[in-house]
């Protein structure tokens, strides 16, 4: 009998302490966030200090929302959009900060260096400025979390409608860098497939800022579509240039990675009409533009998906480490995976195990200047690419972790 009264005291002993054992598996009673970014270059209106400001509201929603027994901080750098720098930046703040996620990595060079790092040590990260596919197929591991959007994703809607609005020759202006040349194939692979056909392709430095004599050679193949495998400030003055030259509108342009502060930066005459692929759009819904609106009043311009993307990723790792009891990487990635993810940014969006986070896609037609009725009124949704079609199937992918 005293066996049985003291079983019953000790197991209420343990259910009464739950959320303080759930406390002491996290380290140091903290979760500590780093954001690498682009702070000052080419990325830094789409990702930068708006993706720094996205993470504290993040953060900020989640204290006041779920009320964690567990303190929560953040920490952010300019990584340059250099590899070594990111890396470097990345390994001392997990061995002297204690960072357990580092997140944004916008620049596919710097995302793939502190993956690397990141996995060596058992930290999370959490990508959603890069885009090359490599993240969740050959290079992928085990706790990695790509969020916002993906080379594969981007073509599946622009390059297919463009092809089928009668943009059937191509011609590639790229980006020469990781990112670049995993657009230009996963756009080649959508032209070809729609019924088009490539002509060639150009590759200047990674970041550009002239661009005539790429332009040129795009001009001169004659091809009715130039594709744009760049973004930031590279797609901004290539479609700058591009109309200074004459070459538009007799040759038509797709960005294939633009963003909605690209369009805000080059404005609706120059842009009037393009199609674009997103992940995001701030005007889409009420939960969108509630939160947008809240974005807007701390940084004075809407988010980006990147900017928006950043905002779901760590709030869905806060609850995963809440609900897990822990911020072990593993334990944490494992979690996330098994939880949906429903907010303002996806709905019934799922992290598959080769780290893509899946979720739809929206096909935007820019509007002309008659047709936009308020500020940043920008896109005609034209479009939503279901989850199921917008990323690599698990079926086609490389990545190790995936059982075939």
């Amino acid at each position: 009998m005293k066996q049985r009264v003291l079983a019953w005291a000790v197991a209420a002993a343990v259910i009464a302490a739950g959320p303080a054992l759930a406390q002491s598996k996290v380290s140091d009673g903290v979760v500590k966030f780093g954001v690498l970014t682009d702070m000052s270059g080419t990325y830094s209106d789409l990702a930068g200090p708006g993706t720094v400001a996205a993470t504290q509201m993040a953060i900020d929603d989640f204290i006041a929302k779920e009320k964690p027994d567990f303190k929560i901080e953040m920490i952010s750098a300019d990584h340059q959009n250099k590899a070594d720098i990111s890396a470097n930046k990345a390994r001392e703040w997990i061995d002297t900060q204690k960072v357990d996620a580092l997140v944004d990595l916008v620049t596919t060079s710097t995302a793939l260096a502190v993956m690397k790092v990141a996995n060596e040590k058992n930290r999370v990260t959490l990508v959603s400025g890069a885009g090359s596919t490599p993240i969740t197929n050959e290079q992928c591991n085990d706790t990695t979390a790509h969020w916002a959007y993906d080379t594969y994703s981007l073509p599946v809607g622009t390059a297919k409608a463009v092809v089928q609005q009668g943009g059937k020759t191509w011609y590639f202006i790229t980006a020469d860098y990781a990112f670049g040349h995993s657009l230009e194939k996963n756009t080649s692979d959508v032209v070809k497939k729609s019924g088009g056909k490539v002509l060639g392709s150009v590759r200047h430095p990674f970041p550009g800022s002239d661009f005539s004599s790429f332009l040129l050679s795009a001009q001169a193949s004659g091809a009715q579509v130039i594709g744009l495998a760049n973004a930031g400030n590279d797609t901004i003055n290539s479609i700058k240039q591009a109309r200074e030259f004459g070459i538009t509108p007799k040759q038509s342009l797709a960005g294939l990675l633009m963003f909605i502060s690209d369009v805000h930066s080059l404005g609706l005459d120059a842009t009037a009409g393009m199609y674009l692929t997103t992940g995001f759009y701030w005007d889409y819904n009420d939960e969108t533009r509630a939160w947008s609106k809240r974005f807007f009043d701390k940084m004075k311009r809407m988010p980006t998906m990147v900017q928006a993307g950043n905002y779901s990723s760590v709030y869905h790792y806060l609850k995963a480490v809440k609900a897990s009891g822990t911020d072990e990487a593993k334990a944490v990635m494992a979690k996330m995976r098994e939880m949906p993810v429903n907010d303002f940014f996806a709905k019934n969006g799922k992290l598959r195990v080769d780290g893509r986070m899946v979720h739809d896609m929206y096909l935007a037609q820019v509007k002309k200047p008659s047709e936009s009725k308020y500020p940043w009124d920008y896109y005609h949704i034209r479009q939503v690419i279901p989850a199921d079609q917008a990323y690599i199937p698990l079926s086609e992918s490389t990545c190790p972790l995936v059982k075939k």
